[in-house]
């Protein structure tokens, strides 16, 4: 297949390109920089010079592609609107990138939360997150104008990338600051627990869902869940810094960002993915994000 990649140089787009190359397909993809380019180039990635604003280069490649893989911003309407133009009646494939943190609460790491999610569950997000369940639905919508459309909602992801990014957006943050500081930190009482996923059972899935997955379709993507305080603990043992540690919410606001603190670590986001087990055969390998920050 020819397929049009959108953050292809990130973590997971970057991986998501990696499997797909080694299954032999042609890929494009969308890249800001000639430095960028040549490191796709090494890859065997065709790179395509522009940004998400560029209208009219997200829908030429779209209409050259079998199927458009965004894995940039979960949140980039306009990109999106481009991606779907370009595709409408096609019948080809868009598998849109998400993020959990849409169904993620107030918790600020004070609470556990008990409520589970799956593609069934009504979602009353955050006004911060109401954008981008907004912007799924769109996403979703356009099956209706003969678009394969398919949503991929991602949890915590652990290990290593597979592409020119090998870094994840959550753990490395914490990861980055114990070791600035010597201390392991999480948000509040890190007893907010999130669902994940290893990267490598994520692309497998991107794979899967290229062929398998109905038009319209959303997934939830996880293979297992932890409270933050079990993986700040892990982790203050992988680096031989004792116990993890509380930290406020302004605390870690100011290191690392309100919105990263608050939704990317400090929330509950509880999510199944029994629907991508069920529907595309997805049996992810690793289950335990704690076995692998400790080993």
């Amino acid at each position: 297949m020819k397929i049009f990649f959108t953050g292809v140089t990130g973590f997971i787009g970057g991986s998501v390109a990696a499997r797909l190359l080694a299954e032999g397909h042609e890929i494009r993809g969308l890249v800001r920089t000639s430095e960028k380019a040549e490191k796709l180039t090494a890859m065997g990635i065709q790179p395509i010079v522009g940004n998400l604003s560029d209208r009219d280069i997200l829908i030429a490649n779209a209409q050259w592609s079998d199927a458009v893989i965004n894995a940039a911003s979960s949140d980039n309407l306009m990109a999106v609107e481009a991606l779907i133009e370009g595709l409408a009646g096609s019948g080809k494939v868009l598998l849109h990138t998400s993020g959990s943190s849409l169904v993620g609460d107030d918790a600020r790491g004070e609470f556990a939360s008990t409520k589970i999610f799956d593609e069934t569950t009504p979602i009353d997000p955050s006004p911060l997150k109401a954008p981008r369940v907004a912007l799924d639905r769109l996403v979703m919508d356009a099956a209706k104008r003969n678009v394969k459309s398919v949503i991929l909602c991602n949890s915590l992801i652990y290990g290593a990338g597979l592409g020119v990014n090998k870094d994840s957006v959550q753990l490395p943050r914490l990861i980055k600051q114990a070791q600035k500081s010597g201390v392991v930190r999480h948000v509040g009482k890190g007893l907010n627990i999130w669902s994940n996923v290893h990267i490598h059972d994520v692309a497998e899935l991107y794979l899967l869902a290229l062929t398998k997955a109905p038009a319209g379709s959303f997934y939830f993507v996880e293979s297992g869940s932890a409270a933050f305080v079990e993986m700040t603990m892990a982790i203050a043992q992988r680096l031989g810094l004792g116990k993890s540690e509380n930290w406020s919410h302004a605390e870690a606001v100011a290191e690392w960002g309100y919105e990263h603190a608050t939704y990317g670590l400090g929330c509950n986001s509880r999510v199944c993915a029994d629907k991508a087990r069920r529907e595309l055969a997805w049996k992810p390998k690793y289950h335990s994000v704690i076995e692998y920050l400790i080993s």
